[in-house]
């Protein structure tokens, strides 16, 4: 994935959030199905973000962003412990 195309998807994924919050306000979907989504959208953002920064920092270092890597949620998901 390019730059831009990783930041197409973390606005889309912030869009789908904004949706889900509406319609769990609008009474349309469960509380518990929109912490479960919001929980899932959480973890395909915070690896979006992580791939950004990967492919940032090789390219400050002079070496290939398309040799950056999305890593398991598991992974990027413990950087906050």
């Amino acid at each position: 994935m390019q730059d831009n195309e990783i930041l197409t998807r973390i606005s889309d994924l912030v869009t789908e959030e904004h949706e889900l919050r509406s319609r769990l306000s609008a009474g349309e979907v469960s509380s518990d199905e929109e912490h479960a989504r919001v929980r899932e959208l959480e973890v395909a953002l915070d690896q979006c973000w992580d791939l950004l920064r990967q492919r940032r920092a090789r390219r400050d270092a002079g070496e290939n962003p398309d040799s950056a890597q999305a890593r398991p949620a598991g992974e990027v998901e413990n950087y906050r412990q």
